[in-house]
């Protein structure tokens, strides 16, 4: 059996093309993910630093992405994380605009979280 484990967050090539935008626009780009209800349980896009992140928040991964000079961290509020232990994340985009702080709202697309069970 193999023992390498797929990361815990992947990116679809569509959100990979769509941080490659934001990256030449904004900079250096971070998400993160809180436990809230609504926009607030979205993938949240912020310039690097620009969301602080604490004790209540997970480094869940640093994505990297083709193009991006460095990776993109992956947070995600620890009681968030702890419902979720068990799933892999994808970070996708679609259209239509999300109605917060993040990035890609004037681009009329959002991020959005896909899961699988881990093992499947």
């Amino acid at each position: 059996m193999d023992d390498v484990q797929a990361p815990a967050v992947e990116i679809t090539p569509a959100a990979a093309e769509l941080l490659r935008k934001l990256r030449q626009d904004h900079g250096a780009l971070m998400f993160h993910q809180s436990g809230g209800c609504c926009d607030g349980s979205a993938p949240m896009c912020y310039p690097a630093g620009e969301f602080r992140t604490g004790g209540s928040d997970v480094l869940l991964a640093e994505l990297v992405v083709d193009g991006v000079a460095e990776p993109v961290p992956f947070w995600m509020s620890r009681s968030q994380h702890e419902a979720w232990a068990h799933t892999r994340l994808i970070v996708d985009v679609v259209e239509g605009r999300g109605s917060g702080f993040s990035l890609e709202a004037p681009e009329g697309v959002r991020f959005l979280i896909r899961s699988r069970l881990i093992g499947t």
